[in-house]
């Protein structure tokens, strides 16, 4: 493994992600995380509840170069998950969403190159991939940026920067799994937007693993995807009722936000043609071609047709026993059935 002896910044480091990512780090010995993040009411009931003098709380935002540059003194590895994510908040306010997604993203990948840190992974999302949203453009627009610096530096650079791309995560903030659980506790129907839309299932848990293995195993400008199975809306809340003893309980469904795709798409077959399978994950490589048109109008790719995309309609289905079995596993659900279990 990598070595973590350097200090350690996490943007965004109040988030789901940010938050489990600390603690994973902790866990394996780093000396000293950085909380990057402009929240200072998470910031406080973090630091309560870790109580750890191995981590620092900084106030920053990564729209602010400035405010980065100090954070990233030192650093050796940067994990960047800030990011607005909410899709319909991103459809109402785009701007915000560039200033943050795009521009910030470009702050930080900047900054990290000026302070020289060993290490950059950028968190990315499958709804980069075709997107047709506000979040998803900003965030392919965040992975142009990571590969297109990543290029300019070139592969004996001192900073190593790659991106990971990932769909649901589990329980995370934004997640739909909180929100239903809330609807069968207070009684309410549970309101769900298309029955057969499908999305990848990802634990916290596995998304670290994603984050982990492409800090240990990055070249630069990779791009790794993590292999995860998807379920449909509809077999989803079939496993949550199961699992809360509702079966009866009421689902209404409301129709299509705003931004939403019937699936998402891990990685395009054009991806699939100049990437490398190892087990669990997809590392998809950087284009290396320059300006050079040539290439373009003469040489081509033969082969892109003979693969597909990747996404949450062709990879492995899950149905409801298992999307039950996936959701036992996670320690947020296990204390929300305990409560429901007290409480009936």
């Amino acid at each position: 493994m990598k070595s973590l002896d350097k200090p350690i910044l996490i943007t965004g480091g109040t988030g789901s992600f940010g938050k489990t990512m600390l603690r994973a780090l902790l866990k394996r010995g780093a000396p000293e995380v950085r909380v990057f993040s402009r929240d200072e009411e998470k910031q406080d009931a973090l630091r309560n509840d870790l109580r750890d003098g191995r981590v620092r709380f900084l106030i920053g935002d990564i729209r602010d170069r400035d405010s980065l540059d100090r954070a990233m003194l030192g650093v050796g590895s940067v994990f960047h998950a800030a990011a607005l994510k909410q899709v319909p908040s991103c459809e109402f306010f785009p701007m915000e969403a560039i200033k943050t997604n795009v521009i910030g993203s470009e702050n930080v990948i900047r900054s990290a190159i000026g302070a020289e840190v060993d290490n950059l992974v950028c968190l990315s999302t499958d709804k980069a991939v075709f997107p047709i949203n506000t979040m998803g453009m900003s965030k392919a627009i965040m992975e142009k940026a990571a590969q297109a610096a990543a290029r300019e530096i070139g592969a004996d650079a001192k900073t190593t920067i790659s991106s990971v791309r990932y769909g649901n995560v589990m329980y995370s903030r934004g997640s739909v799994i909180p929100l239903f659980i809330r609807q069968i506790k207070s009684g309410r129907p549970i309101t769900i937007t298309e029955p057969s839309m499908t999305r990848f299932l990802m634990p916290l848990r596995d998304s670290v693993a994603l984050v982990l293995f492409a800090f240990e195993n990055a070249r630069q400008g990779d791009l790794f995807i993590k292999k995860a199975a998807a379920s449909t809306i509809a077999d989803l809340v079939e496993a949550l009722k199961g699992l809360f003893g509702v079966p009866d309980h009421p689902v209404e469904v409301i129709g299509w936000r705003h931004g939403e795709k019937l699936y998402e798409t891990l990685a395009s077959a054009q991806e699939q043609a100049q990437s490398e399978d190892i087990g669990d994950f997809i590392r998809i490589l950087m284009d290396e071609r320059d300006l050079d048109y040539q290439a373009y109008t003469s040489e081509g790719d033969s082969h892109t047709a003979a693969f597909e995309d990747y996404h949450s309609h062709n990879t492995e289905r899950l149905g409801v026993k298992e999307v039950m079995a996936l959701l036992q596993s996670l320690p947020e659900i296990q204390s929300d059935l305990a409560l429901w279990k007290e409480r009936r």
